[in-house]
């Protein structure tokens, strides 16, 4: 008798939102939460089930499709779904403030205050070319540093773990901010940020 061993399939669903799409607002709308939580994040989570239908990737992780895939259209749609999962979590109702503990400290050894590293993350993300994620990441050494990645990039190809991130795709703020990525990414730092969820990565 044998027993057919059938590999399990994953179906990628889109997360909940950490807050009612409401809960940002003056800062971020509901209409932006929409379209671009509603809409395009839910778009990635269905292209990339209709991508890995039938190939290597169907049993494996989201995270283990980022790491593994080569270039092109499955790895570009997993990771845009890692991605804003993550910068979900990145954003609170409750957000701005300081962070605390390690983090704090390491945050001040790089660039001597949190108020310059603010100069310095608002900096990268204003110069971050086109559409793509500006990381704050933790690095081998535990030293912290900003990285720029543009489209669908993210630190779980690299030896980085990622603690925080903003979205520079246009679509992130043209609703609420139109062209203006620099008063959104200010307002994204000063009234939005979830440090809580960046120390407990750092930890």
């Amino acid at each position: 008798m044998f027993v057919q061993y059938q590999e399990r399939v994953m179906e990628h669903t889109l997360p909940a939102l950490p807050f009612a799409m409401d809960a940002l607002a003056p800062h971020m709308s509901r209409e932006t939460f929409e379209y671009h939580y509603a809409k395009h994040h839910q778009a990635y989570v269905t292209n990339l089930n209709n991508l890995i239908k039938g190939t290597e990737f169907e049993s494996k992780s989201l995270e283990d499709i980022v790491k593994s895939a080569p270039a092109g259209g499955v790895y570009n749609n997993a990771a845009q779904v890692s991605n804003h999962t993550f910068f979900w979590n990145c954003l609170s109702p409750n957000g701005g403030g300081s962070p605390s503990g390690a983090l704090a400290d390491a945050i001040n050894k790089k660039w001597g205050s949190l108020d310059e590293f603010k100069k310095a993350f608002q900096t990268s993300a204003v110069g971050n070319f086109g559409s793509g994620w500006t990381w704050l990441v933790k690095k081998a050494d535990g030293s912290v540093d900003i990285v720029n990645m543009g489209a669908a990039g993210t630190p779980l190809t690299t030896a980085d773990k990622p603690l925080l991130c903003v979205d520079v795709w246009e679509h992130a703020y043209y609703i609420d901010y139109r062209n203006m990525r620099p008063k959104f990414v200010e307002t994204f730092l000063n009234n939005l940020v979830n440090w809580k969820f960046a120390e407990a990565n750092f930890a």
